[in-house]
């Protein structure tokens, strides 16, 4: 495709991936609640956060109110590996029934539970709550325009601070929450439904009158009879052994104009959109520039070089050529470790294909936040499933590479990848589970994520294998000589080394302003729903491997260097290593993390996804060269 044809194509899937989502499309399957007047509204408890452990912890780890019976929420797999834990709560409302000041429970905090709740409050935890499937957010006013806000999710469990006066500081706890519910209402049919679940808390030294008689006691700080309100901590509850803290809660409904179909939108409401328009659509400019000069230069450039060797007319001009047709009898010769290039190849078709089916799900909308741990679930089995072309994309490369131990080459794909990145999650999950935190994956959970790999991913890329191996073996172009040509003295930008490195700084370029965002979404906790801009991002990042690689492969092989296999792979896998760098970066300038083991775990689940974005790199570039190679080699006459 000509660059003016790439421009006006990648051009109009911009306009598309970016344009706002059409108001009113939703999942098939989630349907709205028709809530009428008094119909119970149950408020359910997710684990407690923290931006600067990353460790979750469940609700009821702290002391907190517990109702009679606990029940466990059913959560899919996706939800179990992010340490999502739901349960139900002592918190109980009816639909457009206000509640003031009513009492949940009342606490006596001993030895324990003080250090908990300190050490909690310490490491700045949040209590995250889910209403009618909404997570409970809290509204904070933005500084850049006035009555507008951004929400952050959930609640602190509490606050440190100081007596006017006193040197001394002291740990506060928010017992006192004021809901709201907003909901959005149908005249016709009279029936609401709950478009925001949003919180304000306080910290409030309780007192009531006369004896402790449960939640008919009679409180002097609120008092839903005299109309008594609570709207400040002037006299906040200090976490303090020996002595009791009261829970309380108010709950006020308003009608909103926002419909169901949209209430999502102020949660996925980015405080930094124009950045990101900016940055994105200057780093589409850039990409699209250098793909046209480049493609401009290597078009004119090799139909000269083709046209020049079909014009030479004797042997002895044909000698005094150089140039890459001059390796043509070495450019097809098999690599050295040719079997684990195939087993690389094999891992990188595997996360190509996972990657595109999972965000062209996520760009048509299927994978919405409401359906907690969707994209992880989604993601884990689409990799299960693209095994088989692991398998047959490998066994394809074996086969032209000579090979005949196909089985083989079958089980180092399968176990390669899967069993290194296991290796670490397995270290990694006993940091948590040695941390007592609810991120610790279960002995359950962990024994379906193997039966996944070995009783669906293993055989899947076996079958792969098998097909790809009976197929019959591609051809080259040209013959290969029998005894290898000596490759002359390089320059030094021609060194190995020096180019892989420099081959990676334009895919990374591509991608490391996404790259900020999607870490901001990971690590500090806030939803990820731009897969219009993602989608675009990615196609961008295959544009550049591939054009990167091939430039690089073209420069090596005119130098008559002909060992273009694995750097091919490496040019653009190099990238993973700025990745990693990045990471390591965004890890000292934004984020607060102190504790080892929280840093064990960012740079654990980092050097995950610096694998991983090798693998898809490499192959990206790996494939963008062997289709070039083949290309040039069967467009010029070889005697």
């Amino acid at each position: 495709m000509a660059p003016s044809a790439w421009a006006l194509a990648l051009a109009a899937l911009c306009i598309v991936a970016l344009a706002p989502p059409a108001a009113g499309f939703y999942l098939p399957g989630v349907a709205p609640n028709d809530l009428e007047k008094k119909d119970p509204l149950p408020v359910k408890v997710n684990k407690l956060t923290s931006i600067k452990t990353q460790l979750p912890y469940s609700y009821y780890s702290l002391p907190f109110c517990k109702p009679d019976t606990i029940v466990d929420s059913a959560e899919n797999l996706g939800e179990v590996l992010r340490g999502d834990r739901i349960e139900n709560s002592p918190y109980m409302f009816e639909m457009r029934e206000p509640q003031m000041c009513q009492i949940v429970c009342k606490i006596s905090v001993g030895e324990k539970e003080a250090k908990l709740l300190k050490e909690k409050i310490e490491d700045e935890y949040r209590v995250n709550m889910i209403l009618d499937n909404l997570p409970l957010v809290v509204p904070i006013q933005r500084v850049d325009q006035e009555g507008a806000y951004f929400y952050q999710h959930g609640f602190h469990v509490g606050a440190k601070g100081k007596y006017s006066g006193s040197k001394d500081e002291k740990y506060f706890i928010h017992n006192h929450l004021s809901f709201t519910v907003k909901y959005h209402r149908d005249e016709q049919r009279d029936v609401s439904r709950i478009v925001a679940f949003e919180v304000k808390p306080y910290s409030v030294k309780h007192e009531y009158e006369g004896q402790w008689n449960d939640k008919k006691t009679r409180l002097t700080t609120c008092d839903p009879h005299a109309q008594r309100i609570i709207t400040s901590s002037e006299s906040p509850q200090e976490v303090e052994v020996g002595k009791d803290i009261i829970f309380t809660y108010d709950v006020d409904f308003k009608e909103s104009d926002i419909k169901w179909a949209s209430r999502w939108d102020s949660y996925l409401l980015m405080t930094d959109d124009q950045i990101h328009w900016f940055s994105i659509v200057n780093s589409l400019m850039i990409v699209l520039f250098l793909s046209g000069m480049v493609a401009m230069i290597m078009l004119r450039t090799l139909y000269r070089d083709i046209s020049k060797y079909n014009q030479l007319e004797t042997q002895e001009e044909a000698q005094e050529e150089t140039g890459w047709k001059l390796v043509h009898g070495d450019v097809f010769r098999p690599p050295s470790n040719s079997d684990w290039l195939c087993v690389y190849v094999g891992t990188g078709v595997q996360f190509f294909g996972m990657l595109l089916v999972t965000m062209v799900f996520a760009v048509l909308g299927f994978l919405s936040p409401s359906n907690r741990g969707g994209l992880m679930t989604a993601m884990l089995l689409l990799w299960v499933f693209m095994g088989l072309l692991a398998g047959y994309s490998s066994s394809r490369l074996y086969k032209l590479f000579k090979g005949s131990e196909w089985k083989n080459i079958a089980l180092r794909t399968a176990l390669t990848f899967p069993g290194s990145v296991f290796a670490i999650f397995f270290f990694l999950n006993a940091l948590i589970w040695g941390q007592k935190s609810s991120g610790a994956v279960p002995f359950t959970t962990m024994f379906a994520l193997v039966l996944l790999w070995f009783g669906i991913s293993v055989p899947l890329v076996f079958v792969g294998s098998f097909l790809g191996f009976k197929k019959p073996t591609i051809e080259d172009p040209v013959k290969t000589n029998k005894i290898p040509r000596q490759i002359p003295e390089q320059a030094w930008y021609m060194n190995p080394i020096f180019s892989i490195l420099i081959g990676g700084i334009l895919p990374f370029g591509a991608v490391f302003i996404e790259l900020f965002f999607i870490l901001t979404s990971i690590w500090l906790q806030q939803f990820y729903y731009i897969f219009g801009f993602l989608f675009l991002v990615f196609l961008i990042l295959i544009v550049t491997c591939a054009e990167i690689s091939i430039v690089l492969c073209y420069f090596q092989l005119c130098s008559e260097d002909y060992l273009w296999w694995w750097r091919s792979y490496l040019t653009s896998g190099s990238s993973a290593l700025y990745l990693f760098l990045y990471a390591t970066f965004y890890f000292f300038t934004k984020l607060e993390i102190t504790k080892f083991v929280s840093a064990v775990l960012y740079f654990g689940y980092m050097l995950i996804a610096s694998y991983a974005f090798f693998a898809l790199t490499g192959t990206i570039g790996f494939y963008a060269c062997f289709l070039f190679t083949r290309l040039i080699y069967s467009s010029v006459k070889i005697e």
